[in-house]
C-alpha cells in the first residue's frame, strides 16, 4: 500500500509539474532570456545551415552572439564560436569546408572539419565580404575617411565638439555624419589570408551598401568572377535626402570599369542575384521615385543580349529576397499576400507564379539547399527558428529548437482574424490576439495596436519589444487591424494613403466599434497604443476618439507634421507621403486636415509619451510638443525619454523599463 501512495504522490506531482508549466505567462523578463535565431548561410553541398543566436546578459546591459551549424537531415547541432565575442555575417568558402565569418569587425575563419579554434585573416576592420565563386578574391566593404572633420579643418582648436553641414543628410536614424563613408574593396585570398593590397573599386564619397538597413545581400559576384555588382545611391547632401535613386553598378575587375546598369529606373535598385550560369540577373526594385514603400518588382536582366523585363509585371503584391532554383529555370522569393509572408515560385519561361508555403505564420528568409529550401518562420506567438521547405508540396520540418528552454513552458495566447468593413465599405483583415487560457465568458480589457511604417506589413511578425503576445499574457485582449497602407492586400491598398493618412486613422475607429461589440472585450477599458506611424495614430485619436479609449500610449510618434518635415532626415519621405512641403502655394490637406496637433482642443484621455533623443527620423521634439500640450491641458500624462536610443529601443536594461512603464500605465488605467 505504501508503494501505491508513494507513486500516487510522484504521478500527482508530475501532473502538477506539467500542469503549472503550461500556465506560466510570458513576462518582458523571460522575453530577454530566449535566444533570438537568425539563419545565415547554407553550405555548397546543401547539407549545413549556418545560423547565429544572440543572447543577452541584462546585468551587463549588453549581447553577444555565436554560431552553430545544422545538419539539415538530421536536426543535429554544433556550436562553432563562442558567445564571448558577438560573430556574424557567415559564408562558406566555395570549398566547402570552412566557414568565414565577422568577429568583432575582423574576418575569421574556421574548419568544419575539426574542432580548430577560429582563426584571423585580416586585421582589418570591415563591414561584411564575400569569397570570389573560386575562392581566389575576397570583396570587402569598409569604412573610408574621406571628409575632414572641423577639428582637422581648424588644428588650432583641436578640441572644438563643432560639427559643419553644407547641406541635408547631416545626421541619419541615430547617427550624425562621421566624414567617412562605406566603399567597396578586392583582394586576393589564398590559405586564409589576404594576398596584396586592397583595391578600393569606388574610393568616392557614396556608401555601398545603403545605410542603415542594407547588408550584403547588396553586393554580389558575378558566376565568373569577372564582375562585382554593388549597390549604391551616389548622391550627397540635400539632394541625397530627397532621392530614393539607388542603382546597381558593374565594375569588371580587369579593366576597372564601372557600369551602371539601372541608370534609367528612379526608384530603389538593390539586391542583385546572378543565375547559376551568369546568364541572367535579377533584383528587387521600386518604380516610383521618391516613394520608399512602393511595390518591390523582379527585375531581370539578360546579360548577354542587355534586354530588361520585369518579371512579376501585374503581380499586386510585393516580391522580396529574390533566391535562384538550383537549375536556373526559376526564383524563389517572398511575399505578404493577405498579411502573411509565404514563400513563392516564379518561373522564367512563362512568368506563372505558384505560391508554396501557407499558414498563420510568416517566412522572414530564403536560402537553397540542393532541392529544398532553407528559412526562419515566426508568428506573433512563436519566435523565430529554422525551417527547411519541400518546394513541391510546401511542407515545413523545424530544425532548430533554440527557443524552447523558454517558449515550451508558457501558456500561448491564441491569434485569430477578424473581418471588418471600413467607413468607406472595404473589407479590412484584424488580427485578434486572445490571452492564454482564454475564458469567451470573461470580458477582458483590450488594446488597439497601431502599426508603424506606414506602409509597413502587419503580418504574423515578432517582436522583442511590441510583443503582441506578450500584451496578451498580461490578460489584454490585442486588435491589430491591418488599415489601408500596408502591404498585403494589394498594391491600391498599401498605396491608399498617399496624401490621406486620416483615412486610415477612420479604419482604426471602425476597427475599434466592432472590437467593442466582441462579448469578451470589455468596452470600457479599451487603449490605444503604437510607435512612429503608430505613435502619430495615437495622437490623432486622441483628439478624435470620441470617448472610445481610456488610455493611450505613443512612441516616437509625429504630433506636428509641420515640425516633422522641418527637422527628419528623409524628405523624400514626407514629399511623397504629404504630397509635399507645408509652404507650397497651395498647401496639402494633409497639414491641415491630419496633423493631430490640431485636435489636442479635444484631449480628453491619460497619455504615455515615450520618445527617444537620438531618433533623428522622428526627432525628440515631436514628443516634447505632445507631452507639453497633454500638461498644460490638464490631461494626466507621463514623459519616457532615453537619451542613448534612437527610433527603437535596443539596450536590454532600457528596453525592460520601456515594458515596465508601458505595462504600468495600461494596468493603471485599464485594470
Amino acid at each position: 500500500m505504501f508503494k501505491n501512495t508513494f507513486l500516487f504522490i510522484c504521478l500527482t506531482m508530475i501532473l502538477a509539474s506539467e500542469t503549472s508549466a503550461q500556465t506560466q505567462l510570458l513576462t518582458p523578463e523571460l522575453l530577454w532570456k530566449i535566444g533570438r535565431v537568425g539563419l545565415e548561410c547554407v553550405s555548397p553541398d546543401g547539407q549545413l545551415a549556418v545560423y547565429g543566436v544572440q543572447r543577452y546578459d541584462v546585468a551587463a546591459n549588453k549581447g553577444s552572439r555565436a554560431l552553430f551549424t545544422v545538419n539539415l537531415s538530421t536536426g543535429e547541432t554544433r556550436r562553432l564560436t563562442d558567445f564571448e565575442k558577438t560573430s556574424s555575417d557567415a559564408e562558406f568558402h566555395p570549398g566547402g569546408q570552412k566557414l568565414g565569418f565577422l568577429m568583432d569587425g575582423n574576418l575569421y575563419e574556421v574548419a568544419l572539419n575539426g574542432l580548430a579554434a577560429p582563426t584571423k585573416v585580416s586585421d582589418l576592420e570591415i563591414n561584411g565580404f564575400h569569397y570570389s565563386p573560386d575562392g581566389k578574391q575576397v570583396l570587402f566593404c569598409k569604412d573610408v575617411k574621406l571628409d575632414k572633420t572641423p577639428a582637422e579643418q581648424y588644428p588650432e582648436y583641436a578640441k572644438t565638439s563643432a560639427k559643419i553641414a553644407d547641406g541635408l543628410f547631416y545626421r541619419h536614424w541615430k547617427s550624425w555624419h562621421d566624414y567617412a563613408y562605406s566603399n567597396v574593396f578586392w583582394v586576393g585570398y589564398a590559405d586564409g589570408k589576404f594576398v596584396g593590397e586592397p583595391k578600393n573599386i569606388q574610393n568616392e564619397r557614396f556608401d555601398s551598401p545603403l545605410t542603415p538597413d542594407g547588408g550584403m545581400e547588396q553586393i554580389t559576384w558575378s558566376p565568373d568572377g569577372r564582375f562585382i555588382v554593388y549597390t549604391c545611391r551616389k548622391l550627397n547632401g540635400t539632394e541625397e535626402a530627397q532621392s530614393t535613386n539607388s542603382d546597381l553598378y558593374a565594375y569588371e575587375l580587369s579593366s576597372g570599369k564601372t557600369l551602371n546598369f539601372t541608370e534609367d529606373l528612379r526608384g530603389y535598385d538593390r539586391d542583385p542575384v546572378f543565375s547559376p550560369d551568369g546568364h541572367y540577373l535579377v533584383w528587387t526594385s521600386l518604380a516610383k521615385a521618391g516613394y520608399e514603400a512602393d511595390r518591390p518588382r523582379l527585375m531581370i536582366l539578360d546579360t548577354r543580349t542587355q534586354q530588361r523585363d520585369e518579371l512579376t509585371l501585374g503581380w499586386p503584391y510585393e516580391a522580396n529576397h529574390p533566391t535562384w532554383a538550383a537549375d536556373g529555370k526559376s526564383i524563389y522569393f517572398l511575399s505578404s499576400e493577405n498579411f502573411t509572408q509565404q514563400i513563392y515560385q516564379i518561373n522564367l519561361l512563362d512568368k506563372k507564379i505558384k505560391r508554396i508555403t501557407n499558414g498563420t505564420h510568416d517566412y522572414t528568409a530564403l536560402k537553397l539547399a540542393g532541392n529544398q529550401l532553407v528559412t526562419t518562420r515566426i508568428s506573433m506567438v512563436n519566435p523565430a527558428e529554422v525551417f527547411v521547405v519541400n518546394p513541391q508540396n510546401g511542407t515545413a520540418t523545424q530544425r532548430t529548437f533554440v527557443t524552447d528552454e523558454v517558449w515550451k513552458n508558457l501558456a500561448k495566447p491564441t491569434v485569430e482574424r477578424r473581418t471588418v468593413k471600413t467607413f468607406d465599405g472595404k473589407d479590412m483583415n484584424v488580427w485578434m490576439v486572445l490571452p492564454p487560457n482564454f475564458d469567451p465568458n470573461k470580458k477582458y480589457p483590450a488594446l488597439v495596436y497601431c502599426q508603424g511604417g506606414p506602409q509597413s506589413a502587419l503580418s504574423q511578425f515578432f517582436s522583442y519589444r511590441w510583443n503582441l503576445a506578450l500584451m496578451a499574457s498580461q490578460g489584454y485582449v490585442v486588435v491589430a487591424p491591418c488599415r489601408r497602407g500596408m502591404p498585403g492586400s494589394g498594391a491600391a491598398w498599401n498605396d491608399a494613403i498617399t496624401g490621406r493618412w486620416g483615412d486610415a486613422m477612420k479604419d482604426y475607429l471602425s476597427a475599434t466599434d466592432a472590437a467593442a461589440k466582441e462579448p469578451f472585450v470589455d468596452a470600457g477599458r479599451m487603449g490605444a497604443v503604437g510607435a512612429s506611424f503608430g505613435g502619430y495614430a495615437v495622437y490623432w485619436l486622441a483628439g478624435n476618439h470620441n470617448k472610445r479609449f481610456k488610455a493611450f500610449i505613443s512612441h516616437c510618434g509625429l504630433f506636428n507634421l509641420e515640425s516633422f518635415y522641418g527637422t527628419t532626415e528623409e524628405v523624400w519621405f514626407p514629399n511623397h507621403d504629404f504630397e509635399g512641403a507645408y509652404w507650397q502655394k497651395e498647401t496639402p490637406r494633409m497639414y491641415v486636415n491630419d496633423s493631430p496637433h490640431r485636435f489636442v482642443q479635444n484631449w480628453d484621455t491619460p497619455i504615455l509619451v515615450i520618445h527617444n533623443e537620438l531618433d533623428f527620423r522622428v526627432p525628440f521634439g515631436e514628443g516634447m510638443q505632445a507631452f507639453q500640450a497633454a500638461q498644460l491641458r490638464g490631461i494626466p500624462s507621463r514623459f519616457l525619454s532615453f537619451n542613448d536610443e534612437g527610433h527603437w529601443v535596443s539596450k536590454p536594461q532600457n528596453s525592460l523599463v520601456w515594458q515596465k512603464e508601458f505595462f504600468g500605465w495600461l494596468d493603471k488605467y485599464l485594470n
